[in-house]
C-alpha cells in the first residue's frame, strides 16, 4: 500500500471510533423501525442529523487540536471546577444507564446466531472488554478494534442491502423532506441519538490521544468527517433494508433482531446471520466506546486526567461495564425507571455540553488558527437551537404529557 494512502487511512481513526460509539444497538432499532413503518420517506432525517453531527464533531476536533490540555480541563480552567465536575458526573450517569442496552445487544445477536443463552455471552464479552483495558497502548488497541468492527458492520449491512434489492426511485424520493403521520416521535428520537453531542465532545479526547500515540501523524483528516459519513451510510442502509423487506409486508419492528428474523425466510440463514453480525459489531463497539467515555470523562471532570493508561480511568471504565452487565443480566431489558432517569439527565446535559463546546471553539485567544470558521459558527448555532428544541420536547414527553 502506498505510504501516503496508509497515513491517510490511519488519520481517519478518531472519526471512525466516534462513529462506532454512536452507532449502537439503539440506532439499529430506531432506523429499522423508521424503515419498517414509513418506508423510504425518512431518509432525509439521516442527512439532517449527520450534517449537525459533522459540524459538532468538527468543533470537538478543533478543540482537541488547539489545546494541549483536555477539554474538561479547559472547561475547568475557564468556567470553574463545579462545571467540569457536573459534566463528568452527568456523562458517567448517562453512559452507565445505557450500557445495559449495549450488553443486551451483544447477548441478542450471539444467542440468536448460536441458539444459546444470552447471559453467558454478555458476561464473556464484558470480561473481554475489561481485559482490553490492560493492553499496553490502549488507545491504539481501541482504535484498531473499532476500525475492524466498523468495516465488519459496513460489509454486513451493505451485503444485506444488495440482497434485498430496494426500490431506487423510492430511495431518491426519501431525500425530499416529508413528515408522515405519527412519525414525529421517531424523527426526534433518531435525531437525538444520531446527533450525539457527547460523542462529538469525546472527539476532542480522541484527537489528543492520537497526538500522543503518533506525534508526527497528520491531523487534518482526523476531524471526523469520514467517520460521520460512514455513520450516515450505515444508518441509511439499515433503514433501506427495513423499508425494502418489512414495510411492504407490514412487519413491525419491536427490537433490532426482528429485522434479522424477517430476512431469514426470504434469503435464508446467511442473510439473517449477516445482520446479526452487524448487530454484534454495533453493540460491541458501543460497549467499549460508551464505557470509555463514561469512565475517562468522570475522572477528568474531577481533575484526575483522562489518559487511557491511567489506573483511575481504567477502573472507572470497568465500573461502567460491570454495572451495565449486571443490569443486562438481571433484566430482559433495562428497567423503565433507569431509562427515564438517563433521559432526564440528557435533557439538561446535552445543551449544556453543546453550549460549552460552541463558546470555547469561538474564542480566538484559546483556539488560534483552529477557531471556528464562519460556516461552522453559524451551523453550530443552528445545531444548538436544535438541541434546545429536542430538550424541550423530551421534557414535555417525560414530565408534562
Amino acid at each position: 500500500m502506498n505510504n501516503s494512502v496508509k497515513k491517510w487511512l490511519v488519520s481517519l481513526g478518531p472519526g471512525i471510533v466516534t462513529a462506532a460509539i454512536v452507532f449502537g444497538p439503539s440506532k439499529i432499532t430506531i432506523t429499522s423501525k423508521m424503515g419498517a413503518m414509513y418506508g423510504y420517506s425518512l431518509i432525509w432525517v439521516v442527512v439532517v442529523a449527520i450534517f449537525f453531527m459533522i459540524v459538532f464533531t468538527s468543533i470537538g476536533s478543533r478543540l482537541g487540536m488547539a489545546t494541549d490540555v483536555s477539554l474538561l480541563a479547559t472547561i475547568r480552567n475557564t468556567y470553574g471546577k463545579w462545571v467540569s465536575g457536573l459534566m463528568g458526573i452527568g456523562i458517567f450517569l448517562v453512559t452507565t444507564s445505557f450500557q445495559a442496552g449495549n450488553s443486551i445487544g451483544i447477548g441478542i445477536s450471539l444467542s440468536e446466531a448460536t441458539g444459546t443463552s444470552s447471559t453467558w455471552w454478555i458476561l464473556l464479552f464484558n470480561v473481554i472488554s475489561i481485559g482490553l483495558l490492560f493492553f499496553r497502548n490502549f488507545y491504539q488497541t481501541l482504535e484498531r478494534l473499532m476500525i475492524t468492527i466498523v468495516a465488519l458492520m459496513l460489509f454486513a449491512f451493505l451485503t444485506t442491502m444488495f440482497m434485498v434489492r430496494p426500490d431506487v426511485t423510492g430511495i431518491l424520493q426519501g431525500f425530499v423532506p416529508a413528515v408522515p403521520q405519527a412519525s414525529t416521535g421517531l424523527i426526534i428520537a433518531f435525531t437525538a441519538s444520531c446527533f450525539s453531542v457527547v460523542g462529538a465532545f469525546y472527539q476532542a479526547y480522541l484527537m489528543q490521544a492520537r497526538k500522543r500515540a503518533n506525534p508526527g501523524a497528520p491531523l487534518e483528516n482526523s476531524n471526523g468527517f469520514a467517520g460521520m459519513v460512514i455513520l450516515g451510510v450505515m444508518s441509511a442502509v439499515v433503514m433501506i433494508c427495513a423499508a425494502a423487506v418489512l414495510h411492504s409486508k407490514g412487519i413491525p419492528v419491536n427490537k433490532a433482531s426482528d429485522m434479522a428474523l424477517a430476512l431469514e425466510p426470504l434469503f435464508g440463514h446467511n442473510a439473517s446471520l449477516l445482520f446479526l453480525i452487524g448487530l454484534f459489531g454495533a453493540s460491541f463497539s458501543s460497549l467499549i466506546g460508551n464505557a470509555t467515555i463514561g469512565g475517562s470523562l468522570l475522572s477528568d471532570g474531577f481533575g484526575y486526567g483522562s489518559q487511557l493508561d491511567s489506573k483511575v480511568v481504567k477502573g472507572l471504565i470497568a465500573l461502567v461495564m460491570v454495572i451495565g452487565a449486571i443490569v443486562a443480566v438481571s433484566y430482559e431489558k433495562p428497567p423503565l425507571e433507569l431509562i427515564i432517569f438517563a433521559q432526564s439527565v440528557t435533557i439538561f446535559l446535552v445543551p449544556f455540553i453543546g453550549t460549552a463546546m460552541y463558546l470555547l471553539s469561538n474564542k480566538r485567544s484559546l483556539m488560534g488558527e483552529y477557531v471556528n470558521t464562519v460556516f461552522i459558527k453559524y451551523a453550530g448555532l443552528a445545531g444548538l437551537l436544535l438541541l434546545f428544541v429536542l430538550a424541550i420536547y423530551n421534557f414535555h414527553e417525560l414530565f408534562l404529557k
